[in-house]
């Protein structure tokens, strides 16, 4: 048997929604789950290293990621298995990685959505959306990335009780993504070591109605609003003192037009929302951060609705 997924990259906090926004990018890592041989439907897997027979990778962290037993796709496959009580099969998983490594994107959660996604389907427990999400975050930590990545979309999440509750928010058409994803990696335990353990009160507020503003902004298709909604008080100031260039990089992304920009989840990559003039938002975000001292490369991409999906299989 083979199943081929596809997971989303995604984007959270979205500025001041810390750890209950979310949001899927157009910027896929395809993962195929053959239980019968090496068969990669089409994809070519020239050059990637397979010494151990369980994981390859090719794209995005082909010379970083284990291809052992310890990687994250397997663990999270084989976990289905052993929730279920079943003897897990032996596989070969080949991984083509379009979402960078450290950026602030989603790597690890599109690893955990794909890899119980592809077990939930071998195994043939057909464990519902839900049941998937409340897996991810319990893996991955992170409810933002983790509802963006398992059910697509834009997405609110909350714990409530012993489970999370997810909803979407409508996101307009012609909304864009133009991301700078700089060569410098940051740290998710790092980022999050930095933040203060105490909020002030006007920060808190600050960003309670900057959130529901960024809510209301993105449903009513008021995107004139983003530029305020998209403010934050509570990660991107300390965050800042690790990575330098952002303020630079966000200005210049606004100087250029777009309607809001936010450091994408803990970094590196910043996100700038916008209609139109793509490309050149793209390039002042690319020059500012050169001037201060930071290459890196842009991704013009949109929103999805799709999360982790089957593809074949």
């Amino acid at each position: 048997m083979k199943v081929t997924v596809r997971v989303p990259a995604t984007t959270a906090n979205m500025g001041p929604g810390f750890d209950c926004l979310g949001m899927s990018l157009d910027i896929w890592n395809t993962i195929i789950v053959d239980t019968d041989g090496v068969e990669t439907n089409g994809v070519d897997t020239d050059g990637v290293d397979t010494d151990d027979g369980i994981v390859s990778v090719s794209g995005e962290g082909s010379d970083e990621l284990s291809t052992g037993s310890d990687n994250l796709i397997y663990s999270c496959f084989k976990q289905v298995y052993d929730g279920m009580g079943l003897p897990v099969p032996d596989v070969r998983i080949f991984c083509e990685n379009e979402i960078p490594l450290g950026r602030g994107l989603g790597s690890s959660s599109a690893a955990v959505a794909g890899g119980l996604l592809a077990g939930s389907k071998l195994s043939g427990a057909n464990l519902s959306r839900q049941r998937l999400l409340e897996l991810a975050c319990e893996i991955e930590g992170h409810p933002d990335n983790a509802a963006a990545a398992v059910m697509g979309g834009c997405r609110i999440v909350v714990s409530s009780g012993d489970g999370y509750l997810t909803e979407s928010i409508a996101v307009p058409d012609e909304l864009r993504a133009v991301v700078f994803v700089p060569d410098v990696p940051m740290p998710t335990k790092e980022a999050r070591g930095i933040l203060p353990g105490m909020i002030d009160r006007q920060d808190a507020v600050f960003n309670i109605g900057r959130t529901a503003l960024l809510v209301n902004a993105l449903a009513s298709g008021n995107l004139e609003h983003l530029g305020i909604a998209t403010e934050d008080m509570l990660h991107q100031p300390a965050r800042q003192k690790i990575f330098f260039p952002m303020k630079n990089i966000f200005r210049a992304a606004m100087a250029a037009g777009a309607l809001g920009v936010f450091l994408s989840g803990a970094g590196s990559s910043v996100l700038a929302l916008t209609r139109d003039r793509e490309y050149t938002i793209g390039y002042e975000m690319a020059d500012a951060a050169m001037k201060s001292g930071v290459e890196g490369a842009i991704k013009v991409t949109k929103p999805t609705a799709l999360g982790a999906h089957v593809v074949d299989g």
